[in-house]
């Protein structure tokens, strides 16, 4: 009997199980449905029994439960190793007979790197309605904390999954290779897998994004300890149970393994992400990092262990296992027959194999036990691990090298106008073809070194393919190779004038504008007034223009298909000295090399203005500046818009202190006045310049 005060137990953060004290056993508050299955939880409490002094038991006596199919034990701390034995046995749904007593195995090495509960494998059981639970600690062990018996319901059966082969709509296997060029000097077919739809996977309880490594320099080789009294048809249903188990009760992201294969030797799509990207899984720890994980189906021990004993993996089950790791290893070249070196990521004392930071040499395919203190995948599994090798092996053939020519090449992508031409070293009695987007573009003739090939506008996928002698085949990378025929656009190109020292031969300007393309821009310039190269994101040019003269400003755009584009507009820089100003109040005349024409105006009277009036679209005030200088008020077209001080901490001649810029050309008269500052009235003027 379960004695314990009301408490509330929440796993992953969704499903929720209560515990009542006037109960004998916990009942299911709520669960949340998994896609079609749920999960139910049940704690465990202190029972009596007649175990040796010193042993604690905590269980579940027999009782009645919701349906399920899977069951496991689990526990608060994700890798606190449980001290004991676990035992249950389950009820059938159908005859209500109840199974003998089977044992769990707790399981520390299938898990993330970090995170979760801890817990035992899920033990396939088949459609149950009562569990029987005892966990037995040591002589003098403490058993975790929070331990429960968690049910697993995988909801009705899917349809009989279909393996998606490489290439929609197509029967057997097409070779492809990796988007970019291989690492190494193998690839091997892509085999049909049931994408994750196929066996009912609720992206729904996917906590996060997946993480991706930066390649797969190994496959694990797993068994999932469920049991091995499943049907073939049952396989999604068993694989829905170890997603809902690993994400639910155990607290994962996703489903730790990124492949699964059944006894039938049909292959799934385990952990989201992409099949043919370095998705980083949760079954090796101290491993995850540059390493997928293959998990079969099914208990694979010793078949006299005394616990839970095995069964001999089928030869489907291998020959899967060898098509999967042969591709996943293909895609970065990776012989199935090597050896690899790999790090220990496991932190010192919780329960890594080898020390943080040790350097591990491993076969590219190996098994669970290589990078873990455990028995997985099963010592039948593992003793067939020479075998799935061996036929991996047979499956690779030589990566098939290629080159693109006509097109440049940028950023993992090439481009061109219309056509591109593949390059290869031909081998005696291979026969090539040339695709576009998966169909056949190009057939040529035998000993032919090249093959050109002409692209619509677009993205496409060009990929040589080879014929051997000896019926092998395979495939270059996939280049992406984009069409493009468009020009680039320079748009809201304009030129305003900009702060800064006037010279009487060169006045301080900013040319700026828009540059883009559908495409690739590759390159940017300026070929009028002057020549100037710039980056393809530059939007803007401190330059100068000429007074007393009209120039035309020209930029020129390329895109990386050779496409060009240019644009130009054309001003005239103008302006008007401080003698051309009408002007009120008491001004006085300043002879000296360092204004414009050697003359400047000055003023300390409060209420002293200087006007000019012009025709442009862009316009700018000459000042003197110095410590001493005082203020102006600036008015437009009669409107006052501001203060302008000129005090500047060293004395400064000819700056383009203020500027004033229009949408469009037009007729305007800027005024200053003077502010008449306290301690500092003076002020001193040297023009107006402008553009139109």
């Amino acid at each position: 009997m379960i004695v314990t005060s009301a408490a509330t137990l929440a796993v992953a953060g969704t499903v929720v199980w209560t515990v009542s004290s006037s109960s004998s056993t916990a009942t299911t508050a709520s669960a949340t449905k998994a896609g079609p299955g749920k999960v139910h939880a049940r704690a465990l409490g202190d029972i009596a029994t007649a175990a040796a002094a010193g042993q604690k038991v905590k269980g579940l006596p027999a009782a009645a439960t919701d349906p399920f199919s899977l069951v496991g034990v689990t526990w608060n701390k994700p890798r606190e190793e449980l001290k004991g034995t676990v035992r249950l046995r389950t009820r059938d749904a159908k005859t209500g007979r109840w199974s003998g007593w089977r044992a769990l195995e707790p399981e520390l090495a299938d898990a993330p790197d970090q995170g979760g509960r801890g817990g035992t494998n899920g033990l396939w059981v088949g459609p149950s309605n009562g569990v029987d639970v005892r966990v037995t600690g040591q002589k003098g062990r403490t058993l975790p904390d929070g331990l429960r018996v968690d049910l697993v319901d995988p909801g009705a059966s899917a349809a009989a999954p279909t393996p998606r082969a490489a290439g929609e709509g197509r029967t057997g296997m097409k070779l492809v290779a990796a988007t970019t060029p291989l690492a190494g000097t193998v690839t091997a077919p892509k085999p049909a897998i049931v994408p994750r739809s196929g066996w009912g996977a609720d992206e729904s309880l996917v906590k996060a994004p997946p993480d991706y490594d930066t390649s797969v320099k190994a496959a694990f080789v797993h068994h999932t300890d469920t049991g091995n009294g499943y049907s073939c048809t049952e396989s999604p249903s068993v694989i829905r149970s170890v997603f809902l188990y690993h994400v639910q009760s155990q607290g994962w992201n996703d489903i730790g393994y990124n492949f699964l294969v059944d006894k039938c030797g049909t292959i799934f799509e385990g952990r989201a992400g992409g099949t043919d990207r370095p998705v980083h899984g949760a079954h090796t720890y101290g491993f995850n990092t540059d390493t997928t994980g293959i998990a079969v189906l099914g208990t694979y021990t010793a078949a006299d262990d005394p616990s839970t004993p095995g069964v001999a993996p089928t030869k489907a089950a291998l020959d899967g296992t060898a098509k999967i790791a042969a591709w996943k290893l293909g895609l970065t070249g990776v012989d199935p027959t090597a050896k690899t070196t790999l790090t220990s990521a496991a932190p010192n004392g919780t329960g890594g194999k080898y020390p943080y930071g040790q350097q591990v040499e491993f076969n590219t395919i190996s098994g669970h036990r290589d990078g873990f203190a455990t028995a997985c995948p099963g010592a039948q599994l593992y003793s067939a691990l020479p075998t799935v090798r061996t036929a991996a092996k047979q499956l690779t053939v030589p990566a098939l090298e290629a080159t693109v020519t006509g097109a440049t090449a940028a950023g993992g992508r090439y481009y061109t106008k219309s056509t591109a031409t593949l390059n290869w070293t031909p081998a005696e009695g291979a026969t090539y073809t040339v695709s576009v987007d998966g169909a056949t573009a190009a057939t040529p003739a035998a000993g032919a070194t090249s093959a050109t090939v002409t692209l619509a506008p677009g993205t496409h996928s060009v990929q040589l393919h080879a014929a051997f002698s000896d019926g092998t085949t395979s495939a270059s990378p996939v280049f992406t190779v984009v069409a493009d025929t468009t020009r680039p656009v320079i748009s809201s190109q304009a030129l305003s004038l900009r702060k800064g020292t006037v010279n009487s031969g060169a006045w301080p300007v900013t040319l700026s504008w828009k540059a883009s393309d559908n495409g690739l821009l590759s390159s940017l310039k300026a070929t009028s007034p002057a020549a100037k190269t710039f980056s393809t994101t530059t939007t803007s040019w401190a330059a100068v223009s000429k007074p007393g003269t009209t120039q035309t400003w020209t930029l020129a755009a390329a895109d990386a298909a050779g496409n060009t584009g240019t644009s130009s507009l054309s001003r005239y820089t103008g302006g008007q000295t401080e003698g051309a100003a009408r002007r009120t109040g008491t001004w006085g005349l300043s002879t000296t090399k360092y204004y414009l024409g050697g003359r400047g105006l000055y003023s300390k009277y409060r209420g002293a203005s200087a006007s000019w009036t012009f025709t442009g679209r862009t316009a700018g005030l000459i000042f003197k500046r110095a410590s001493y200088l005082g203020a102006v008020y600036v008015y437009v077209d009669g409107v006052k818009i501001g203060t302008l001080d000129t005090r500047a901490s060293t004395t400064a001649y000819r700056q383009l202190l203020w500027t004033r810029t229009w949408s469009s050309s037009g007729t305007h008269t800027i005024k200053i006045v003077v502010a008449g500052t306290s301690g500092r009235p003076m002020v001193g003027i040297d023009g107006l310049v402008y553009l139109r």
